[in-house]
């Protein structure tokens, strides 16, 4: 008897799940997408990833590229973005000369001293001084630009990066995938044009770009466009090249030495392999006549 009462009640039980699931199922056709737009994960769309002569075990800056990188920080995202870690004497390694860089330097003025009287004072920049910052302090960056102060760019190529999620990040470690925050300056950077979806909102002083990592729109406007800065190279003068370019010398900034440590890690690799190789034929010699 007490068999049967159990029966039943299990029966009833698994009934009521399913009922439970039909509806859940009803409820998710009927309203799923409303659902969906009412908690968005960011960003709305997932950076676009591009070619970068930087990119995989062998690659290389294009010092080109490079210097015209620096050439849209410094004319364009220089006037509110900082890099405070990056010294002028490691533009050497875009492939300019100790002069050409001390020349560079003495474009800017830093603050210098206490000098004999006790005060501060300002003087043109050399090689071993860093980029100054636009703005006095933190407070001073985030008044003059509602609220929220530009991140400085030393390390925004590695700070900034989208997780890719499964099975992508499986393939990224044989491909050697570390191109996350180019990609996503790039996609940022050429996001501005597209149109907020109906369901998105978009406060006011703010600007939808679905690439932001954090929300739907940001605080910074769309910080360039075509013809804005002058090549000298006669690469084309468009958002993309734009994009493309600072990007590229963003990754620099925050890793210059990377060619030395992929060439340094490539020979880590044939070390351990010939090490491999000789501790086999070790072994095959020390245990060939031996019984086994």
């Amino acid at each position: 008897m007490k068999k049967l009462v159990a029966g039943i009640l299990s029966l009833a039980l698994f009934a009521g799940i399913g009922v439970s699931f039909a509806t859940a199922q009803d409820e998710y056709a009927a309203g799923g997408a409303e659902a969906e737009h009412a908690t968005p994960h960011y960003p709305i769309h997932k950076p676009k990833q591009q070619d970068w002569s930087f990119a995989g075990p062998f690659g290389k800056y294009d010092k080109g590229q490079l210097q015209r990188g620096l050439k849209v920080y410094t004319e364009v995202c220089s006037a509110c973005h900082s890099m405070s870690l990056v010294s002028f004497r490691t533009l050497e390694g875009l492939g300019y000369s100790e002069a050409q860089v001390k020349a560079f330097a003495a474009n800017y003025e830093v603050e210098d001293g206490p000098n004999s009287d006790g005060e501060m004072f300002t003087r043109k920049a050399v090689p071993s001084d860093y980029f100054p910052s636009p703005y006095a302090n933190h407070e001073a960056a985030a008044a003059s630009n509602n609220g929220a102060a530009p991140p400085d760019f030393s390390l925004i190529a590695k700070a900034r990066g989208i997780t890719r999620g499964f099975p992508q990040f499986v393939f990224d470690i044989f491909t050697q995938y570390q191109e996350g925050g180019p990609d996503y300056i790039y996609s940022l950077l050429t996001g501005y044009d597209e149109e907020p979806p109906a369901h998105v909102e978009v406060a006011e002083g703010t600007h939808y770009n679905p690439y932001f990592a954090n929300a739907a729109a940001l605080a910074m406007a769309k910080p360039i466009s075509d013809d804005q800065v002058t090549y000298d190279d006669g690469s084309p003068q468009t958002v993309d090249q734009y994009a493309h370019d600072v990007s590229a010398f963003l990754m620099w900034a925050a890793e210059p030495h990377l060619e030395d440590r992929k060439r340094t890690g490539f020979m880590v690799m044939v070390f351990l392999v010939i090490f491999t190789g000789l501790i086999y034929l070790t072994k095959k010699s020390v245990y060939a006549n031996k019984e086994h």
